[in-house]
């Protein structure tokens, strides 16, 4: 494996080890690679709104998860963290699965940007979202389950 390749791995392993990830979006998928994320998450009925379809939180999350992680590819020595993160839910999701595809959009010393688009299991755009993410002073170790 490359540094680079050591790299994604352990930021997947730092993905599935989140409390959150563990305990309430188990089945989800995540793949980092060089500057690009993708997650993909099965729907289930514990994830809806009275509505009976996905509450925008959980587009939320995928969303900003995909863009931080594709940021994420290309820092190695620090935590990154959302600044901003708006979204944008085009249409409604009931069934199949998700998959969210985020990529960096502009880097610069201290600020970089990354957008995300969400996709219906019929190949559909149903959410996008953009979100600016900055190094913060915590580094990268096991502690953040970053590890092998």
């Amino acid at each position: 494996m490359t540094t680079a390749e050591v790299h994604y791995k352990k930021l997947e392993n730092m993905y599935y080890s989140g409390p959150i990830n563990r305990e309430l979006y188990k089945g989800v998928q995540l793949t980092v690679s060089h500057e690009r994320a993708e997650i993909t998450q099965p729907i289930e009925s514990k994830f809806f709104h009275a509505g009976q379809s996905l509450h925008g939180s959980v587009y939320f999350k995928l969303l900003d998860d995909a863009a931080y992680f594709a940021v994420q590819s290309i820092i190695t020595d620090a935590f990154v963290y959302t600044t901003t993160f708006n979204i944008q839910i085009l249409r409604s999701v009931k069934t199949g699965s998700v998959k969210a595809i985020g990529k960096v959009t502009f880097k610069s010393k201290n600020l970089y940007i990354a957008d995300a688009v969400l996709y219906d299991h019929k190949n559909r755009e149903v959410a996008r979202g953009s979100g600016t993410f900055m190094k913060s002073q915590l580094p990268l170790d096991d502690k953040l389950g970053y590890q092998q």
